[in-house]
Parts: structure tokens; sequence; C-alpha cells
């Protein structure tokens, strides 16, 4: 059997890849089709990096209390759906925690215990209840000064969703994106059904992706590395890992860094009032 034509690029301090359905499809299209999708995904890059002194990121942790800044969308639509995840999660998620973060680990990154005054006055910056978005006027307002908000955890998700737009209007049939191999779209299916994925569970299992994202959040990697912002405290580590199917790349990202800080009876109830998503476990 052929095999199928993969293309990659690092961007976002991950490789991306993207895999077509279609093994006979032209070599100059794919080609084509694969180099505007990863400009897109660099140019997003620049947008949402807060590493870039350019990015509306950067920007918006440069605030002092009372501030605003103008915003580009792709801010805008991570910040909404960071604002609306949080909500729903009754504050579990939370990108603006870097300042958290920093508070239980010395400059060489090595591990420091904060006292309960220092971290009560950390957490007074820590909340997507101090970023305010205004959409008609595309600005942002922070009531802290100095966040640390960082949308990674939406970021790559973001960047696959846009990309599978591009995907959509370019006529290649189904491919599949995948962000470091923590974050999986596919756009359509295979010949076969859907994509093969491997669980890597307590027993791994296979699984098949469609027209729909996984995401994958684990301690293997980077070990303990999520702090819950509603103690102020490291997230204890997990053996397992969590996996979540959802109609979007962003939101299955989110909800699963968002899944290792809840429990089970939560969780189960999210996934009942939010259509197409899937907790595996």
């Amino acid at each position: 059997m052929k095999p199928r034509q993969s293309y990659s690029h690092e961007a976002m301090a991950t490789r991306f890849q993207i895999v077509f359905t279609d093994p006979d499809l032209p070599t100059e299209h794919s080609q084509s089709i694969a180099r505007a999708v990863f400009a897109e995904i660099s140019r997003l890059e620049e947008e949402l990096s807060r590493f870039k002194s350019t990015s509306d990121v950067w920007r918006i942790n440069g605030l002092r209390a009372g501030e605003s800044v103008h915003v580009d969308f792709a801010t805008l639509d991570c910040l909404m759906l960071a604002k609306a995840v949080h909500a729903e999660t009754a504050g579990a998620f939370d990108p603006t925690v870097g300042v958290l973060m920093n508070a239980w680990r010395n400059q060489d990154g090595s591990a420091r215990q904060p006292s309960e005054a220092e971290l009560t006055t950390v957490l007074r910056r820590v909340g997507m209840d101090l970023i305010t978005v205004n959409e008609d006027e595309m600005t942002v307002t922070v009531k802290a000064d100095f966040l640390q908000l960082d949308l990674g955890a939406v970021g790559k998700g973001y960047a696959l969703d846009q990309c599978a737009r591009l995907l959509e209007e370019s006529d290649v049939g189904g491919a599949l994106l995948n962000a470091g191999e923590s974050s999986l779209l596919a756009v359509g299916g295979t010949p076969e059904g859907g994509w093969p994925i491997r669980l890597h569970l307590v027993e791994p299992r296979p699984f098949a992706l469609a027209d729909a994202s996984l995401s994958c959040t684990g301690f293997e990697v980077q070990g303990s590395h999520l702090m819950d912002p509603r103690t102020g405290r490291p997230v204890p580590v997990k053996s397992q890992r969590s996996y979540v199917k959802a109609p979007t790349a962003a939101l299955s990202d989110a909800l699963s860094t968002a899944f290792m800080l809840m429990d089970a009876v939560d969780i189960e109830a999210l996934c009942q009032r939010l259509p197409g998503v899937e907790w595996i476990h």
C-alpha cells in the first residue's frame, strides 16, 4: 500500500505534523497545502506566544490594573474560550497560573515552598475574572498588575482548528493534524474508517478518530507541572493520562488540562453538558 504523504513543522515549542488521507494526492498540491498550513501556525505563534515581544499576550502581560489593549481575532477567540472553560470547570482551567508556578520554584527551576502569606498575595494575580474582554471593540482590560497569561493550553489546539479550516477549503480529502503527539485533530477519516490511534492507558487500547479532536495530558514527560488555581498548590502526580475527545482541538486541549484537576463526578457532569465531549480514562 502506498504510504500517505506526511509533512512536519517546528513551532510553538513543539512539532506539528500533517498526514493526508489520500496517498495519490499530487505531491505539488500536498506540499502547497502543507506550506499554507504551517504558515498559518507560524502566524498564530507570533500573535499568541508569551515569549514574543510583539505578541498580543506579551502586551497583555505588560498591562497594569485598569489598562487595556487592542487584540487580534485569534487572541480574542482564545481568551473567550478560556473564559468559557474556566467557568464550566469552576476555575480548574486557568491560563493565568504562571505567577503561581513561579512562586513554587526558584530561578534555577528547582522546587521551593512559598509561605502562606506569599501564596495569598500571588493568588490575587490569578484568575480569568481578572481579564475583561470586549468583543465589539476587540480590547482586553486587566484588573491586576502584570498578569502572567499563557495561552499555550489552548493555543496549539486553536492552531490545529484554524488549519482544519484551510484543509476543508482546499479539496484535499481527509487529513490528520498532530501537535506534539498530545493534540490530534482528524479532518474526516480514512477509507478504512477513523484514524487509528493507540491510547496509552493502564490497559492500552486502539481508538478510531474521525471529524473530532483528541487531546491528552499526563505527567510522564514533565513530571509535576500543573498548578491548581483554586488551591494555589501543585497538582499531585497521577500515573494515568487523561484523554478528552471534543469537536475542536482548542476545547479538547483545555479540558484535558482541567480534567487532571477535577474529580470524576464533576468531569462526567461536564461531559453531559457539553455536546461531543468525551472523557477517556
